[in-house]
């Protein structure tokens, strides 16, 4: 499970005295735990995994849009601090698919399910938000399912 290799690493960086990735960690684990308190007035996913996965996926999207406003604004330090967290919280995270692994899939489900149009845009991210998404970036995929329906 992703959260024992969390708690894992956690012990690991303590140990060898990495204090920013050892922050990470716990920024990690405490936007987990917000999670699962969340979880429980909700419905939770049947797997825990999915959950992390979640949870990890919000957190990369957050210090992404981070870097991006740092950089306009001109503070590169803050900037960095936020990719060294990106690199840490994305060694959780399953692999992600290629561009072109992606677009087959794309085009299997819109196969699948008879998508012709921009309207079916809907339908066919559903499923592959169902399958495919602690596999996937779901902002590029909408863009490439975008490009296939159009």
């Amino acid at each position: 499970m992703i959260r024992d290799s969390i708690k894992a690493a956690l012990v690991t960086a303590m140990k060898g005295g990495d204090k920013q990735k050892t922050a990470t960690i716990r920024l990690i684990q405490a936007a987990i735990k917000n999670r699962d308190i969340e979880a429980r007035t909700g419905k939770a996913p049947a797997d825990d995994d999915t959950l992390v996965v979640e949870v990890l996926q919000k957190m990369v999207k957050q210090r992404r849009e981070s870097i991006e406003l740092y950089v306009k604004g001109g503070r590169q330090e803050l900037a960095d601090i936020e990719a060294a967290e990106v690199a840490v919280i994305e060694t959780f995270l399953p692999a992600q698919l290629s561009e072109a692994e992606t677009t087959a899939l794309i085009m299997d489900i819109k196969a699948e399910i008879g998508a012709e149009s921009v309207k079916d845009m809907g339908k066919v991210m559903a499923v592959l938000k169902e399958r495919h998404a602690s596999s996937l970036d779901m902002s590029k995929a909408s863009a490439l399912v975008k490009a296939a329906l159009s």
